[in-house]
């Protein structure tokens, strides 16, 4: 019998064994309902079946354009609920994420924070916290603290997860993609890098690392002196947008890109989207624009725009996060994720155990846990 790419993983997502071996013990989501909405791929496979062993009955829903049909076959033969399966399409993923709430979870873990602000919209009696994975639903979330006020800790600003995830595993698998899914070279090529919070960071270093000539945007002039200071450059945006073979965003904001640039972009520029949403690119306006006299789709998440003066725009994805798109989409790496699902563990455990209370709504994840996730990954390499 051939084992699954599943499997592999699995057998590589070391510290979340450790965990699932303490956590049958230990029992400490025991009668709780654990709500999730996040990307369902094969390293979520191994953090939700960690939270099971805790005792936990698991409600799960993937985000919008990164179910991977293989993910969901696993959980649900291990007996997890998953609402729904792959899809683009934003009102049937809300509705998905409505059936996860309907089930009135105990603990949520939240990614890119579309649960916590629904579950404000009907709200019910008995959540008592849980996580959020991004910075994205951080910025959502901020602002909610005194209607939220419940423990809700934000993986996304561990150190752990900013230089283990963001910095280098992001940068990396972005790379990754953009060679498996256009086949294009990186050598000599323009790349704009829109961003260089820590995932910015990562994917700059890493296609500059392939030999790539890269520019970097940021409308924070005091981080665009940190990219000029690391070596990039960091021209004015028109002039960066012009001048691109291809723009990678990765900003958390919306309408990064849209058909105004239309008139900025070099024939054959290729604009993919590494941000959690599928709203730093304006693909609906950018396919509907005047400019566009006709749209060719490919195989493996491609689209051409086909302009009236001769330009072409690729589009890959059609603005959703690339770095899980297309055939055999692999995203970060296993021990990456690693690394942020035992923070992820560990805080759901905080939070059902009692660990942590109301003030810590919308917060980091306690240095202690960091300390511990740490420790115990260094432990196994040099221990």
């Amino acid at each position: 019998m051939i084992s699954t790419r599943i499997d592999w993983v699995r057998d590589h997502c070391h510290l979340l064994q450790a965990i699932s071996e303490e956590f049958r013990r230990t029992r400490p989501f025991q009668g709780l309902t654990l709500g999730t909405g996040i990307h369902l791929e094969a390293k979520t496979v191994a953090l939700i079946l960690t939270l099971r062993d805790g005792g936990a009955r698991l409600v799960s829903t993937g985000n919008l354009n990164t179910t991977q049909p293989d993910a969901v076959e696993a959980l649900r033969a291990e007996g997890v609920t998953v609402i729904g399966g792959p899809t683009k399409d934003r009102e049937l993923h809300g509705s998905y994420l409505d059936e996860v709430l309907a089930a009135q979870p105990d603990l949520i873990l939240d990614n890119g924070g579309d649960l916590f602000t629904r579950y404000l919209d009907r709200p019910y009696q008995g959540l008592l916290g849980g996580t959020e994975e991004t910075t994205s639903g951080r910025m959502r979330l901020e602002p909610l603290r005194g209607r939220l006020r419940r423990p809700i800790l934000v993986v996304n600003d561990s150190p752990i997860k900013q230089f283990a995830e963001n910095d280098h595993a992001v940068g990396q698998s972005s790379l990754e993609s953009f060679l498996r899914l256009t086949n294009r070279t990186t050598n000599g090529e323009q790349f704009t890098v829109f961003g260089y919070g820590a995932c910015g960071r990562g994917v700059a270093a890493n296609f500059r690392g392939a030999y790539a000539r890269v520019s970097v945007v940021d409308t924070d002039p005091v981080t665009r002196l940190r990219a000029h200071l690391d070596g990039f450059s960091t021209p004015p945006r028109d002039v960066a947008v012009a001048d691109a073979d291809v723009i990678i965003t990765v900003t958390g904001a919306r309408d990064v890109l849209t058909a105004a640039d239309l008139p900025l972009l070099r024939d054959g520029v290729i604009l993919a989207n590494a941000g959690h949403f599928p709203a730093e690119i304006d693909a609906e306006g950018l396919i509907g624009a005047a400019e566009v006299a006709a749209a060719r789709e490919y195989a493996d998440d491609l689209l051409t725009l086909e302009l009236r003066d001769g330009r072409r725009v690729h589009l890959v994805s059609r603005g959703h996060m690339f770095n899980l798109a297309g055939p055999r989409p692999l995203g970060n790496s296993i021990e990456s994720m690693d690394l942020g699902f035992a923070l992820q563990a560990r805080c759901l455990e905080a939070v059902a155990t009692g660990a942590v209370d109301a003030a810590s709504c919308v917060v980091p994840v306690p240095a202690a846990i960091d300390a511990a996730v740490a420790t115990s990954y260094l432990d196994r390499k040099y221990g």
